[in-house]
């Protein structure tokens, strides 16, 4: 039977206290594909109150009953790889084999990684005569986006079981499949009542009553800028926690020495990942004045080649972007870039020929982009790439932290040793260099705007830990 229309509270799935639904679309089709029920402030406060009252006993679990159960997790897991796959496809749009390989596999690999982590963590030390306790900080208020939907559930609440928080979900309401088949796995894995709870809304009603809520300890939230700005206004009041990781708008420099159409193919296939839907995305590569000519015959090239269409094709390189809202949004901004004056070198406003039907984006490169417009300055959140050409590697640096934002970074270059130098002089919260593989080790979260606090492994694990010192414990060890 199928649980859309419930919530996961105290163990158990319940119905809503006041019933409101909402349709979810799949973009690849326009249509509906399922329907959800919408919480309310009265399924917060219950879902709160089922956490409230597990705390006591799971925050005293040893580290071994907590490393057991993420063990169960993982194994539970593994068992609905493909369900995963299948449920981002539809409602996000991703290609069947990103949602296979990236989108379902990420969650696995951050519960992997969090394990091995909580396996080798120190909860309590001595320092001197006092000791250094490091306790679950309560109740944490889970809220996480549409783009990869799997990977920001696992990424908080992995760390928040490892930790012995206590904690309530409230996934996207644009991709809120995933997080339901999350929570059957949950409770087929045996997490304790209350340990666990997931309520569905939107932000407006779930993720403000939870923002709000003065049993709620933490909030970590991952979303748009604005919306973080809102939900730390409203925790201020009660003096919670909060983590967020926020929008970007990540330069990709490329320097002198680099092997140019290597360096370029890379930067766009990395940009227009997840049809540009990651906030981490170089979406503004600085190239050398005299050489964006070439790049942006490369850039060109690479980018009519990614194949746009049905996520279900094996085939298919780009899905479409995730709602009408995301996709008005990004012909409107492509639409300043051409006004402003940037160079459209491929792409450009309306669906790709022969896609008359689906949220469907044109994979778009600009060049000669200047740092005072608009598509150099506000993440567009689509498979759109901006070229800047530089005359200095300081001036690039400088166009690189010309932002308000400082998610990620990347660096280009033969010289490893001059790589590193650059990447020193970033203002992001990661910088990689010669796009290295995926690391869940890393700690990944932003500067400036682009958030605080940081997630992945034991960087996310000390997130949702409070440090007690008791003094005069006894004589050092």
């Amino acid at each position: 039977m199928s649980n859309h229309r419930k919530f996961y509270i105290n163990g158990a799935w319940v119905d809503p206290i006041e019933p409101r639904s909402l349709d979810v679309i799949n973009p690849a089709t326009e249509e509906t594909f399922a329907t959800i029920s919408i919480g309310s402030a009265k399924d917060v406060d219950r879902a709160v109150a089922a956490a409230r009252a597990a705390f006591p006993q799971f925050s005293q679990s040893t580290k071994s009953e907590r490393v057991e159960l993420l063990q169960f997790i993982i194994g539970c897991y593994r068992r609905r790889l493909e369900d995963f796959a299948q449920a981002v496809s539809v409602e996000v749009g991703a290609p069947i084999g990103l949602a296979r390989n990236a989108q379902a596999a990420a969650a696995l690999m951050h519960l992997e990684a969090t394990l091995k982590s909580l396996e080798g963590f120190v909860f309590e030390e001595q320092r001197g005569t006092t000791r250094v306790l490091r306790e679950p900080i309560g109740v944490a208020g889970l809220i996480t986006p549409w783009n990869w939907p799997l990977n920001q559930i696992a990424c908080k609440v992995a760390p928040a079981i490892a930790a012995g928080c206590t904690m309530v979900l409230k996934p996207s309401e644009v991709a809120p499949i995933t997080g339901i088949i999350f929570s059957e796995v949950m409770h087929e894995a045996g997490v304790p009542a209350g340990v666990y709870n997931m309520v569905n809304g939107d932000g407006a009603s779930v993720g403000h009553a939870m923002s709000g809520h003065p049993d709620i300890d933490m909030i970590s939230f991952t979303g748009s800028t604005r919306a973080g700005i809102m939900v730390a206004k409203n925790a201020a009041d009660t003096v919670k926690r909060v983590t967020q990781e926020l929008g970007g708008k990540s330069p990709n420099i490329i320097l002198r020495d680099t092997e140019l159409v290597e360096a370029v193919t890379k930067g766009v296939q990395v940009c227009f990942v997840n049809s540009g839907q990651s906030c981490n995305a170089p979406t503004r590569m600085l190239v050398p004045r005299e050489k964006q000519r070439e790049a942006l015959a490369v850039a060109k090239a690479v980018a009519e080649a990614h194949k746009v269409g049905d996520p279900r094709a094996d085939d298919t390189v780009l899905g479409p972007v995730v709602s009408e809202a995301q996709f008005n949004k990004i012909q409107q901004l492509i639409s300043a870039g051409i006004r402003e004056g940037a160079t459209l070198v491929t792409g450009g406003i309306g669906r790709p020929e022969g896609l008359n039907r689906g949220y469907y984006v044109r994979p778009t490169v600009f060049g000669d982009v200047e740092s005072r417009m608009t598509i150099a300055r506000e993440e567009i959140f689509g498979p759109v790439l901006s070229i800047m050409p530089y005359d200095t590697e300081n001036q690039a640096i400088e166009i690189a932290n010309g932002t308000v934002y400082g998610l990620s970074a990347c660096v280009a270059s033969k010289d490893i040793e001059r790589a590193r130098e650059v990447a020193r002089r970033i203002r992001a919260g990661q910088v990689k260099v010669n796009y290295p593989a995926w690391d869940t080790f890393s700690p990944f979260g932003g500067y400036k705007q682009s958030g605080n606090g940081r997630e992945y492994a034991d960087w996310g694990i000390h997130e949702f830990l409070e440090i007690k010192g008791i003094v005069g414990y006894g004589s050092p060890q």
